[in-house]
């Protein structure tokens, strides 16, 4: 049977604060017949960089830790903030957030998880030695305090009305107090920051690590002792199939259960084959073509804007996603808090982006080296600016790499232009352009273009710090049409999350950010 399913979301994230004192009943403390069981088979297109929250920010990471781990708080399938490992939390005073821990819950070593566990977690967080590079999303946080075994005082620098939201962001996720003493341990022997977390990640969640082959694959199985509604299948094994039609080939023949992502000029053929489909889902991702404003001529803003108004769009889209994705007029997908539909982008115009090139100095145009993963889409929109940039007189080479090699190059600023993407996981703007555009975060935690500018900055510090809701986001408004004029990459789309299923495969379901929730899902006979 075939069926095509979207999932719209409506995302309204000023609501989350006023449900923040509610406790988890709608998802949590509920007895399920567990009727499933089964060994569940999630094809991904890279291996996990790491299993430790601390370590890692890329998808992969985050689509296994996931169902490892659990937050604080917690964003549910109506994309409603709720209480997690908190069975409450409330903003006691502007810079004061209190948090009541569930008790009873253990992690997958036995060992309790309370109020000292989220200090240590925090603790390491903050660490300079262990420099983790999700840091930034509790830059803003200035002390966490134990007040009793059950009880913690989260205190940040200015008010912060968006830390639920950060809270429930995989950063978050709670490690074994044990594990993360093992990982110290190990570092003072020589090793590096989160060598022995990777290797041993303990958290709270549905699932439990089980083993990996580096490279290859990591088994998880069901957690027989889950404190909230248990997973359906008995294990899941996250394998790497980096190439698309091998995941697609191995949904076909029942080698896989569920495959993402699919590359939507695949999506026929899943449909036409017997027993698989594809679901579609909204995202809060951008998929985008970056400078690194530290290298020439991309220091210049004209030749930014040249390249921004070669680039068509529309015609992108048709040809390498077959239509399935939205044009990116700015930096937010509309499934974030702060998006504007009111900003005047750079269109498309050639004419334009010549005189700009000229005027710039470049009337014969220029060598560069663009970047981009071994993903196959992203490999596409390479070759397309590659065609769209010659007219220009721009001889573009493309330099293809694996994720890992990629990250760590665009981290370290070894790259000209580059084709990235970014989800804003806590579905606000603060994420989705803090991280991206501040100048405290060039390289690992998401500024890949290295754009330092302090207009830029100062709104986006003023814009978190604000409480009044119109006022803040009218400041990411002014932020957003800022970074369109300063040009520090050229947003192509919010991409159609697309996965293949089985058709006996029920209950899956994936977030906004693309992270996959696997622990309602059941395989039917």
């Amino acid at each position: 049977m075939k069926k095509l399913v979207m999932i719209s979301f409506i995302v309204a994230l000023i609501t989350l604060v006023a449900c923040s004192e509610q406790s988890n009943e709608s998802e949590g403390n509920i007895a399920t017949e567990q009727t499933s069981g089964g060994d569940l088979v999630v094809d991904l297109s890279s291996a996990p960089v790491s299993l430790d929250p601390h370590a890692a920010n890329d998808g992969n990471s985050l689509y296994v830790m996931s169902a490892i781990y659990d937050t604080l708080v917690f964003l549910d399938k109506d994309l409603t903030l709720k209480p997690g490992l908190a069975e409450s939390y409330e903003q006691i005073e502007d810079t004061v957030w209190q948090l009541k821990l569930r008790q009873g819950i253990e992690f997958h070593d036995g060992t309790p998880f309370n109020a000292e566990v989220v200090k240590v977690n925090f603790d390491r967080i903050f660490d300079e030695d262990v420099a983790s590079p999700v840091g930034f999303l509790f830059d803003m946080v200035t002390n966490v305090e134990v007040i009793d075994e059950y009880t913690v005082h989260i205190e940040t620098e200015f008010p912060f009305v968006a830390l639920p939201a950060h809270l429930a962001h995989p950063a978050g996720h709670m490690i074994s107090k044990e594990a993360i003493e093992a990982d110290y341990e190990a570092m003072e022997n020589g090793e590096p920051p989160f060598a022995y977390v990777n290797e041993n990640p303990i958290g709270t969640g549905y699932f439990k690590y089980e083993s990996s082959i580096p490279g290859e694959a990591v088994t998880l199985t069901k957690n027989e002792d889950y404190w909230d509604v248990k997973a359906n299948v008995d294990k899941v094994t996250f394998k790497v199939v980096p190439e698309d039609l091998t995941r697609i080939a191995e949904l076909q023949t029942k080698e896989a259960d569920i495959i993402y992502p699919v590359n939507p000029n695949d999506i026929k053929q899943l449909e036409d084959t017997d027993g698989t489909a594809v679901q579609q889902s909204d995202s809060s991702n951008l998929t985008y073509i970056g400078f690194n404003l530290e290298v020439e001529p991309f220091t210049d803003k004209r030749v930014r804007h040249a390249i921004t108004m070669a680039i068509d769009k529309e015609e992108l889209i048709d040809g390498i996603v077959d239509g399935v994705a939205l044009p990116a007029q700015g930096f937010l997908a509309p499934t974030v808090y702060g998006y504007s539909d009111d900003l005047t982008p750079l269109t498309y115009d050639v004419e334009e982006a010549k005189r700009l090139l000229a005027e710039a100095g470049y009337a014969d145009g220029f060598q560069a080296t663009i970047l981009t993963t071994d993903l196959r889409s992203n490999i596409n929109i390479a070759e397309y600016a590659q065609a769209q940039l010659a007219p220009l007189g721009i001889d573009l080479s493309i330099q293809i790499a694996e994720q890992g090699a990629y990250l760590d190059a665009t981290a370290q600023g070894n790259h000209e232009l580059f084709v990235g993407s970014w989800g804003t996981v806590t579905l606000d703007a603060d994420y989705g352009l803090y991280g991206m555009f501040h100048s405290s975060n060039i390289g690992a935690p998401g500024n890949r273009s290295f754009i330092q500018n302090d207009e830029v900055d100062a709104l986006l510090e003023a814009a978190r710090k604000e409480m009044d809701e119109a006022t803040r986001l009218e400041l990411y408004k002014e932020v957003q049409q800022l970074l369109v004029d300063e040009a520090p990459l050229v947003p192509v789309y919010h991409s159609i999350l697309l996965a293949g299923l089985r058709d006996n495969v029920e209950g899956y379901f994936q977030y906004p950010s693309s992270f996959l929730f696997l622990r309602d899902v059941e395989l039917k006979e």
